[in-house]
């Protein structure tokens, strides 16, 4: 292998670095997704849990401390939810829009190692080809060997960077397949949490948030100025 990338010429090297670069943004894109991917069944009995049993803040809780779209699309949702579950859609589908996003992030780059690595490896192969003509004219002579040398030389390059956009190629398939798993599950989780409030606003079981407790300086002032009490 390291005798026929040798053997392909200056354009072999392009190709080389576009298989690095490919590769690179190919394992950042699969350790981000990887460790965006939860147990979401899980992960909804907590939420559904905590809505339950402690209301709005405790689901909001939750939601901060686990990772992965599903979770930020869950967050963005219930700290709208005390404007109605209409405010609670348009949250969920905004951040959706961002997670969707975010999740897509570097792939265009691999589409473009797919793109350009045939296509160097062409003009590699017509480059060659050149050359080999050019090494005839100045053999003033058709020699098989010349010929078959020559070609077989500038195919090289094409033959480099058909392998190198098939690797990328997969890499992107692969990568595509596990980004559409976690948009339908932001979109089958989001459904569900939906109805879930629906149902629990319905029912009057839905404990909203609790109303903070004032501060300790707050008391302190009210003890120094007692007048307001006596008005």
């Amino acid at each position: 292998m390291v005798q026929y990338f040798l053997q392909g010429g200056s354009f072999m090297w392009p190709i080389l670095i576009l298989l690095l670069f490919g590769l690179g943004f190919g394992v950042e894109r699969l350790i981000t997704l990887f460790s965006a991917s939860i147990n979401t069944r899980k992960f909804l009995g907590s939420v559904r849990e905590a809505l339950r049993n402690k209301g709005y803040d405790a689901a909001v809780n939750v939601c901060s401390k686990t990772p992965g779209p599903v979770a930020e699309v869950f967050h963005a949702g219930l700290t709208r939810a005390h404007r109605g579950i209409g405010a609670v859609e348009k949250g969920i589908e905004s951040a959706g829009a961002v997670e969707m996003a975010f999740l897509e992030k570097n792939m265009v780059w691999l589409s473009t190692v797919i793109t350009l690595a045939p296509m160097l490896g062409f003009t590699g192969t017509v480059y060659g080809m050149i050359q080999a003509f050019d090494d005839i004219k100045a053999a003033n002579e058709i020699s098989p060997s010349v010929v078959a040398g020559g070609i077989s030389v500038a195919l090289l390059t094409t033959l480099f960077g058909l392998v190198v956009a098939i690797i990328i190629q997969l890499i992107q398939n692969f990568l595509i397949s596990r980004v559409d798993k976690l948009v339908v599950d932001m979109e089958e989780s989001s459904v569900v949490l939906l109805d879930e409030l629906a149902e629990m606003e319905q029912a009057g079981k839905l404990l909203k948030a609790k109303p903070k407790k004032p501060s300790i300086k707050a008391a302190k002032k009210t003890k120094k100025n007692p007048k307001s009490k006596k008005e």
